[in-house]
């Protein structure tokens, strides 16, 4: 028996919500860009739409970490932000102009940003000891991303980029439902302990260093592949069953990334995929229109997505006192995929210029990467310190 609040969790209600919230990642990353094309926006506006998205990644994750230290609530805050999302979410459906996009996509991004952190701390509480079984759990988050971005595809390809709205508004509604059954819990009194500050080590600055650059190095892939697809000729059908390849990598990542990591060590494997993720962008650059290499490129998606998150995840848990876990969870998304995210999508969307800059952006892309792997062998290596928990 443990005294965690959260240990009783049902794991169907966890999986649920994982899966639908990367569903409406799988049809906002591959498709929103192509969405905002069809609206008329340029590259340069779809870049900065896009950095906006990633943005709100800044901020909301920490308020919510904020509150949920105040209060501890962490599954309310879920659902809060569940219902929040869904509901801001119609604000998307009126075609205004640059200006008020972006305040729409600023307002529904800001509540469903706010999730992911609190899920994440949530889910590994609820485990205890076996925070290696994470990867199961987490994988049916992949499995929803592949359903909706192949689904999405087709859908958009029968009934056009505005299709992309409906599909959306039903997975916040799914979100929203099936964040309802997981259990509240009675506040915890706020005590001096976890109130008390907490100091990055080096090591943990130059974790969170790599994970920005590794997160600017996705933007290419993240505004504009669809787009780069359907200017080499693929249909967007094509697009989102090469989308739906990296996340199946991605998944049987997950599923041997416990032993993976018990075996090398969270800094041996981030570098490994920072490394692969770099010579992804390559692929990409010169071989995007070989179906053959197109296909490879996608399959290194399981470094460049998965056993990265999969040790970053890994290596919060084991570095953060517990008190902080959800400041540890939500200072990673927000630097990473928040800041990182921003500024990569705003400096490709200057570079894309139309598409007649992508071999340059995906250059660039290769360029941070390989930078993100050079800064992440500072990484203290405590491969022992990251597995007590197995």
């Amino acid at each position: 028996m443990t005294d965690n609040p959260q240990a009783a969790q049902p794991k169907l209600w966890l999986a649920a919500c994982y899966f639908f919230y990367f569903s409406i990642l799988g049809v906002l990353v591959p498709y929103l860009g192509l969405y905002l094309d069809f609206r008329g926006f340029d590259s340069g506006e779809i870049g900065t739409l896009m950095a906006i998205l990633m943005a709100t990644r800044v901020l909301a994750p920490n308020l919510w970490a904020w509150l949920a230290d105040k209060t501890g609530w962490r599954v309310e805050l879920i659902q809060l932000g569940s219902a929040a999302a869904c509901f801001t979410f119609v604000s998307f459906y009126y075609p205004g102009g640059f200006l008020y996009t972006a305040a729409s996509l600023a307002l529904y991004t800001f509540f469903w940003n706010s999730i992911l952190a609190q899920l994440e701390v949530v889910t590994l509480e609820s485990l205890g000891n076996a925070t290696h079984k994470y990867g199961k759990i987490r994988s049916w988050g992949s499995v929803g991303y592949i359903a909706l971005s192949v689904a999405a595809g087709a859908l958009i390809e029968l009934f056009g980029p505005g299709a992309m709205l409906h599909i959306v508004l039903f997975l916040f509604a799914a979100l929203m439902a099936v964040s309802l059954p997981l259990k509240r819990h009675k506040p915890s009194p706020v005590t001096q302990q976890t109130s008390s500050g907490f100091k990055p080590t080096a090591s943990m600055i130059w974790f969170l260093l790599s994970s920005i650059l590794l997160q600017m190095s996705m933007a290419p892939f993240y505004v504009f592949f669809v787009l780069y697809l359907e200017q080499l000729g693929y249909s967007a059908t094509s697009a989102g069953f090469y989308v739906a390849i990296g996340v199946v990598a991605e998944i049987g990542i997950f599923l041997v990334a416990s032993r993976l990591l018990g075996r090398f060590g969270v800094k041996s494997l981030l570098v490994v995929s920072l490394v692969f993720t770099t010579a992804r962008w390559l692929l990409l650059a010169h071989g995007g229109d070989s179906a053959v290499l197109l296909g490879i490129s996608q399959i290194l998606h399981a470094f460049s997505f998965g056993l990265a998150h999969a040790a970053s995840i890994q290596y919060i848990h084991a570095n953060f006192p517990k008190q902080h876990r959800s400041k540890g969870q939500a200072l990673y998304a927000s630097l990473s995929f928040g800041l990182g995210g921003a500024l990569g999508a705003y400096w490709i969307g200057q570079v894309w210029q139309g598409g007649d800059g992508a071999q340059s952006a995906w250059h660039l892309a290769a360029l941070w990467a390989g930078m993100a792997a050079l800064t992440a062998t500072m990484l203290q290596s405590s491969k022992q310190k990251d597995h007590k928990t197995k």
